[in-house]
């Protein structure tokens, strides 16, 4: 969260930069032809803020997964592979942060114009009939590939912290983490 939660913080971060969704890729090499390319490049660069506006929210929902940990899901995770911590929150934090990501998502994506016109393109595209295309819903992209890239880098920090002593800087990473390393 205060790797992704910040500035740039998914937009500069290669692993899990927001890309612009598969299925308007042939679109926006288009675009980019055409000399849209700076309007693309915003167009992703606000999905990316959009992410990191968002992803301080999941802070609060991991304290409270914490908090609702039983001793068996804590021996799960002491004993479980490299993202054992990792699978546990995701397993229990998903529909939670889609939740919480969602509107955050959404007002940042509505504040750039370049998504309101994508958002009125589809509409328009929808009422032609027997339109069919595989459009896609730009906020739910944006959500999904947030908890993606949020989950990654957890996975990142809890590998460090299970292999690298000095990363375990508090007394509670260091007794948990100790035990199941290698």
């Amino acid at each position: 969260m205060n790797l992704t939660g910040k500035m740039d913080g998914y937009l500069r971060n290669q692993a899990i930069k927001i890309l612009m969704p598969e299925q308007l890729q042939a679109f926006e090499k288009g675009l980019r032809t055409f000399g849209f390319g700076p309007q693309v490049d915003d167009f992703v660069t606000s999905m990316n803020h959009a992410a990191e506006r968002a992803a301080p929210q999941a802070k609060q929902i991991f304290l409270s997964a914490i908090s609702d940990m039983t001793f068996a899901d804590a021996q799960q995770i002491l004993n479980g592979g490299q993202t054992a911590a990792t699978d546990y929150f995701r397993a229990r934090t998903s529909d939670k942060l889609t939740a919480a990501f969602r509107p955050q998502v959404e007002k940042a994506m509505n504040e750039v114009g370049v998504t309101r016109q994508y958002k009125e393109l589809i509409g328009h595209f929808k009422t032609i009939p027997f339109a069919k295309s595989d459009l896609i819903n730009i906020d739910q992209y944006v959500v999904g590939k947030s908890l993606d890239g949020l989950f990654l880098m957890l996975a990142n920090e809890e590998r460090d912290i299970r292999a690298n002593p000095a990363a375990r800087v508090t007394t509670l990473l260091k007794d948990v983490f100790s035990r199941s390393a290698p």
